[in-house]
């Protein structure tokens, strides 16, 4: 079958939400056409594949895609995040990308969209359904947003393996047992874990029929130092928690425990220390609530699961053939080799600061709009690794400050930022008057000289 050719100014590979935070700020600051190939059915990338009770860990408020707000900005008055701001669920994510794309997108006849298509190289892609083909001539770049694409436990199988007989599933499947189950044993340690375990227990599950399998243990932030609105007095406050920790702590392990003592910082076991940093918000209320699981293995890594035993890295343990085991060991974030974000022909989409995923994302899209020069755009915003060890946080928090103020130069480009709901700090201006915010500003003041150098040696004499 013969190729069908086409011109673009972007060829826009996935349809996540980087890609879609990217799009809609490249629309938004130039007159560029943007193509976008999607292997998937629908736009919204991994929320199409994500288990039913899965919610957002920060603030509907700061997601998706600058242009269109998501969610009604209302605090939740019932269950583990009441008294916060909303956190959009899994359905209310993938209705929002498919207006963006269906109603914002397209409409401005500068978007072309072919989902189930697989992107070939060399500018081609196929139709998964048709095999139909298309060559694109790229007037200005291609822009690869699946580099930094993570695994997730609904489109993965397990890392380990699993005997004949054994009832392992993925997160999403638990929401639909029809069989009762004996005792649940939930395996890893990120969000899809935590967000399991606090299923089962809002269901009513007995905390004395749960095991939890973690390799490692995790920091988690907590939630009420993320909220927007009414409540960013408190974001700000925090911001101030962390900057004066980073100036005065003379090691990692000092930081991270004055952010404990603060509150900032979450951890359920107080008799563990975390060595995980994922940037995963966290209510107090989760966090009292999975400390009711007792039965906790830390013995490393599950490398197999028999009829009547897990075998980990450090041991083994008992299981039943009645036990439903719960994967949710997928890989996450990925952390592939980095590379410059902005080359000639290409934008490889990746982190440049710290955590707000589609704020960041959407920042690049404005960057690529409005500079000419790939080494200007790579000097404001360089790459780093997603965050997983401790000292991740340290490195990505740097990052964050040190080209900041290298933005800020730039009016477009800080006038955006100034305004965009997706920034968490751009509607503190409004707020210079609330004693909280003066208290905070003064607090930072005191600090920001000498924030940076001590980041950097905590850097230099850290090991992990």
């Amino acid at each position: 079958m013969t190729d069908q050719e086409l011109e673009t100014d972007y060829l826009v590979i996935g349809a996540g939400a980087a890609a879609m935070a990217f799009t809609d700020a490249l629309l938004a600051h130039s007159d560029a056409t943007v193509t976008i190939v999607d292997r998937r059915h629908a736009p919204g990338g991994h929320w199409l594949n994500a288990y039913p009770y899965v919610r957002l860990h920060q603030p509907s408020a700061f997601y998706g895609v600058s242009s269109v707000p998501i969610g009604n900005d209302s605090l939740d008055v019932s269950g583990t995040n009441a008294g916060y701001y909303e956190l959009s669920g899994a359905d209310e994510l993938r209705a929002y990308f498919a207006r963006v794309m269906h109603r914002h997108f397209l409409p401005t006849g500068r978007v072309r969209y072919f989902p189930l298509s697989e992107y070939l190289g060399e500018h081609r892609f196929v139709s998964k359904l048709t095999g139909k083909s298309w060559q694109a001539r790229v007037r200005r770049k291609l822009v690869d947003t699946t580099y930094v694409e993570g695994s997730i436990p609904a489109t993965s199988p397990p890392p380990f393996e699993v005997a004949e007989g054994v009832r392992c599933v993925p997160a999403g499947e638990i929401a639909n047992i029809v069989e009762r189950a004996e005792r649940f044993v939930v395996i890893g340690g990120g969000k899809t874990a935590l967000d399991a375990c606090v299923w089962l227990l809002e269901q009513g599950v007995d905390p004395g029929m749960i095991r939890w399998i973690k390799p490692r243990d995790s920091w988690w932030t907590n939630r009420r130092f993320r909220q927007p609105l009414t409540l960013l007095p408190e974001f700000y406050r925090g911001a101030a928690i962390q900057l004066e920790a980073m100036a005065q702590s003379s090691t990692v392990e000092e930081l991270l425990y004055r952010l404990e003592a603060e509150g900032l910082f979450l951890r359920i076991d107080p008799d563990v220390v975390p060595t995980m940093w994922r940037g995963v918000a966290v209510g107090e209320a989760e966090a009292a609530l999975l400390r009711r699981i007792t039965d906790v293995v830390r013995m490393g890594h599950v490398r197999r699961i028999e009829r009547d035993e897990i075998v980990l890295d450090q041991g083994r343990v008992k299981t039943s053939a009645q036990t439903v085991h719960i994967h949710c060991a997928a890989r996450g974030l990925a952390r592939p080799p980095l590379r410059r974000i902005f080359e000639p022909g290409r934008v490889t989409i990746q982190p440049f600061l710290l955590g707000f995923v589609c704020y960041q994302f959407a920042t690049l899209g404005v960057v690529e709009a409005t500079l000419a020069s790939d080494e200007d755009k790579n000097r404001l915003c360089p790459s780093i690794n997603f965050w997983d060890v401790n000292r991740d946080y340290l490195s990505a928090f740097l990052a964050t400050l040190t080209h900041d103020r290298a933005r800020k130069a730039y009016p477009t480009i800080a006038n955006w930022a100034k305004t965009t709901r997706l920034n968490p700090l751009a509607g503190i201006a409004h707020l210079r008057e609330d004693p909280r915010v003066i208290e905070a500003s003064e607090r930072i003041a005191r600090v920001e000289r000498t924030v940076i150098g001590n980041l950097k040696r905590l850097l230099d004499t850290s090991e992990s």
